[in-house]
């Protein structure tokens, strides 16, 4: 069995160089890094995480835990995770619970039993007084909207905040007819219901009247959706002058939609979206919308979750990130 010592020898340094760079710690320059990587490729050397185990408690992974990973959110975020916890030394495994209360009890449940030392999970459906969340009581970050009553450390997006400020800038261009497409505003505690209460408290704040004709719910938070939400806006014959999309990716499909139906953005719409993915600012026009800080709730969230570790008892706490309005052509 190719042992430490062996890797040491063919990458000429020493078993301890080898064992900072295996365990991921400071103090290795990248040269050395990428030789001692080089010689584990070459020799065949596995790591016995068991005995590794035993030894310090810990495995060195962290567990993620999304709904789902082929959104532009959940990726950057996973990223963000990724390089956050490998600066403390942690490996990350991502894991896919589907937006369902029985998805995210198994990533709890997993993370248990492949002995993950924390696990980050983003809430969507868990509800605090599930039964099954009895045996989650080793580190554990919630991310969402849920409200698990100070049980978990909780760092949450500024869904009303970020929203109502995206609705006020509409007003302040001179939007006067705003819609929002979005999800199910009476369904249960989530992204949609709190995004939809900031665009609810921008226009009372100035004065405006919602009107429910505006309002258009989707069955899901896809481009196809705000494509078809658009299409319905404009079907319906009610005047409009501006749109609050509940993400980026819908805003994406409503901007489809308008020109499906031959309305220029900004000229005849302005919209806005959540999220600041990527694709927002090359988009033409480019989106305007709601920049959470994604670098700080990952870094927050892993700062959390290892904290957690070498404390288990102490208190909980509620982290919402700070956020920017990112103002681009589809609304200028």
């Amino acid at each position: 069995m190719v042992t430490m010592g062996d890797v040491a020898r063919l990458a000429g340094v020493s078993k301890m160089t080898v064992s900072n760079v295996v365990n991921n710690r400071a103090g290795v320059s990248e040269a050395v890094r990428l030789r001692v990587l080089e010689a584990i490729r070459q020799s065949g050397y596995r790591v016995n995480v068991s005995a590794r185990t035993l030894k310090s408690g810990r495995t060195g992974v962290i567990g993620l835990a999304v709904p789902e990973i082929d959104r532009p959110y959940f990726g950057r975020l996973a990223a963000h995770v990724i390089d956050q916890a490998r600066r403390r030394g942690f490996h990350v495994a991502i894991e896919q619970t589907g937006a369902a209360a029985d998805g995210e009890i198994d990533a709890i449940a997993h993370s248990r039993t492949l002995q993950f030392d924390g696990l980050i999970l983003s809430a969507v459906e868990l509800d605090r007084r599930d039964q099954r969340l009895a045996g989650a009581d080793y580190p554990i970050v919630m991310l969402g909207e849920q409200d698990f009553g100070g049980r978990f450390d909780h760092v949450a997006m500024p869904n009303e905040d970020g929203t109502k400020a995206a609705t006020a800038h509409l007003i302040d261009r001179g939007c006067r007819r705003i819609a929002m497409v979005t999800g199910d505003v009476a369904g249960t505690l989530n992204v949609v219901t709190r995004r939809h209460q900031g665009y609810l408290a921008a226009l009372a704040e100035r004065g405006l009247t919602p009107d429910p004709a505006l309002l258009v719910s989707l069955a899901g938070l896809t481009m196809a959706a705000g494509r078809d939400a658009a299409h319905r806006l404009v079907d319906s014959g009610h005047a409009f002058d501006g749109v609050v999309a509940v993400t980026d990716t819908v805003a994406q499909g409503v901007l489809r939609g308008l020109a499906d139906r031959g309305l220029r953005v900004p000229g005849d719409v302005r919209l806005v979206g959540f999220d600041d993915v990527p694709e927002s600012e090359f988009m033409v026009p480019s989106l305007s919308t709601v920049a959470p800080d994604h670098g700080w709730m990952a870094a927050k969230a892993v700062e959390l979750v290892v904290g957690r570790m070498q404390a288990p008892l102490r208190p909980t706490g509620q982290h919402v990130a700070p956020f920017e309005l990112m103002i681009r052509e589809s609304t200028s």
